[in-house]
């Protein structure tokens, strides 16, 4: 391909990008959005990294304000906050936003890359490149202020590094592996599984692990370059850590391998351990793996339908498969299927709950231009087969089928992106009515913290999903003035609340008074001690 066609493309992914993340998302609409945004604008305006507002107890500090991102990684807000920044705009969506359609376009360019890489034709390249652009259920996410777009371009080219170090000189394959390792740095300092880039560079530098004696000084320099990359580039987060919390990570987010359920998650004290686990033997093991490679709702709800569903658009899922199967042998490609494997191996074996309620749909965002430039490929093997058999013109076909594929993958994207588009809008009743009626110092406990401070400015902490007699001590730790449950309903249910604080409906404690709020299916308290 010519400069100018892959100029051409660029300018393609770069309008593309900035039309749909903006077109698509224009407002935060979910609480990791909400969370970040939140942090972004602290630090625009010199509150730097601090949360005033508790979303989970795992790694709880003992007061608030306290250093935020003690479980989600710091990336994405200070991405925001550059954003921000330069246009000297805080609290402007759209000034936090541009950066990501930046990195979604990036991320498109992956795609392009791979599929002239991989596939070898200008059809594959441009082909890659508009799945990658029109990435179905992804399509409304790359605009949210969330790892999405970092990560995927983080992790994508990555792995590309690691892919390029096997075809290049020595001198080439040091440089690869050294900006393999600063990308693997970044792609955890968006989230905490993108250390798992990490092992796999390990992997590839020393397969096969039979290696001739004079090819191990290079493998040698080449994982030292790998991880001292890394380190130079997690360095500052684990000097702030170090400070903050007293260790280069915060500690308690192994806990969610020992959940039983999702909402382990809100416990109070956090208590997720081994012996509880194992109580009843292996039973707890099997359900919660099983859940998450399935789901407990409808069908492809867990691992399983993300997989088909999500990174496969289903009509491209066979044909992803089959064009990794017969190139699975090619280094190019081990960085990649390795990184794949070992992310869906960790998201339903290691972290279920986190993995199958959206961990896994998160860092997959990496595996987009992957699968996109591999479903391609796979699609001309498919043609080829077929054409061998019957009297295809086999490259019409191609073309053919090529653009049906680019096609369904536009239609799905518009049709589920317009249908969930995230919208400007102004500040919802309740929060309204919350922050006339509250002081401006009032902590709440809520089921969404982040949503209410975005509206509100209010501080506070996530219900817990314990008994209400917990409510008070939270409530005295963090001083707490108010308790809110939503999705309240007249037999006596919240919603949007554990169902161990339903009993706070039909018999409050004494510690609890009611307050009048005229906002339906909603229940304030205040929480006197």
């Amino acid at each position: 391909m010519t400069t100018r066609e892959r100029l051409l493309f660029a300018a393609v992914a770069l309008v593309g990008a900035f039309v749909l993340t903006r077109g698509l998302v224009a407002a935060p609409n979910y609480t990791d959005a909400y969370y970040h945004l939140n942090a972004a604008n602290r630090v625009v305006t010199g509150q730097d990294l601090t949360d005033a507002y508790l979303w989970t107890y795992i790694g709880a500090p003992d007061e608030l304000p306290a250093p935020s991102h003690l479980y989600w990684m710091p990336l994405t807000s200070l991405t925001a906050a550059l954003g921000m920044g330069l246009l000297n705009a805080p609290g402007d969506y759209a000034a936090a936003q541009w950066p990501f359609a930046l990195l979604y376009a990036g991320t498109v360019y992956a795609g392009f890359w791979l599929g002239g890489r991989i596939g070898g034709a200008r059809r594959h390249a441009w082909a890659a490149g508009l799945l990658t652009l029109f990435s179905g259920y992804y399509v409304r996410f790359w605009g949210t202020i969330d790892t999405f777009a970092p990560y995927a371009l983080a992790g994508a080219w990555g792995l590309i590094c690691m892919g390029a170090a096997n075809d290049h000189s020595t001198k080439r394959r040091y440089a690869c592996w050294a900006l393999a390792g600063a990308l693997a740095g970044l792609a955890h300092l968006i989230r905490a599984d993108g250390l798992l880039l990490l092992p796999v560079g390990w992997a590839v530098i020393f397969w096969p692990w039979k290696a001739a004696p004079e090819t191990l000084k290079t493998r040698a320099v080449s994982a030292g370059l790998l991880t001292l990359a890394y380190l130079l580039v997690m360095l500052p987060w684990f000097a702030r850590n170090l400070a903050a919390v007293g260790s280069p990570l915060p500690v308690g987010g192994a806990q969610a391998i020992w959940f039983t359920e999702y909402n382990d998650l809100f416990n109070y004290p956090p208590d997720a351990n081994p012996a509880a686990f194992f109580a009843d033997g292996p039973a707890t093991f099997f359900r919660t793996r099983v859940e998450a490679l399935l789901g407990n709702g409808p069908i492809l709800s867990g691992n399983l339908g993300t997989f088909i569903a999500v990174e496969g658009l289903v009509v491209m899922t066979p044909l992803m498969l089959v064009g990794l199967w017969r190139r699975r042998r090619e280094p190019f490609l081990r960085g990649f299927w390795l990184y794949a494997l070992g992310l869906h191996l960790v998201m339903t074996l290691v972290f279920p709950y986190p993995g199958y309620r959206g961990g896994l749909f998160h860092s997959a965002a990496a595996l987009v231009p992957w699968w996109a430039a591999l479903g391609v490929a796979g699609l001309d093997d498919a043609v080829d087969w077929v054409a061998r058999r019957r009297r295809w013109k086999a490259g019409q076909a191609k073309w053919i089928f090529s653009a049906a594929l680019v096609g369904a993958a536009l239609y799905l994207s518009l049709t589920v992106g317009l249908a969930n588009r995230a919208l400007p809008h102004g500040t919802p009743a309740l929060y309204a009515g919350l922050r006339e009626m509250l002081p401006p110092d009032a902590r709440v406990m809520i089921n969404d913290p982040a949503q209410l401070y975005y509206f509100t400015g209010l501080g506070g902490v996530v219900l817990p999903n314990e008994a209400p007699e917990v409510v008070l001590d939270i409530a005295r730790r963090y001083a707490v003035g108010y308790l809110l449950l939503e999705g309240v309903t007249e037999d006596g249910r919240a919603g949007a609340a554990p169902a161990s604080l339903w009993p706070i409906l039909r018999d409050p404690p004494v510690f609890l008074v009611p307050l009048p709020l005229d906002i339906p299916g909603v229940r304030l308290y205040e929480i006197r001690y």
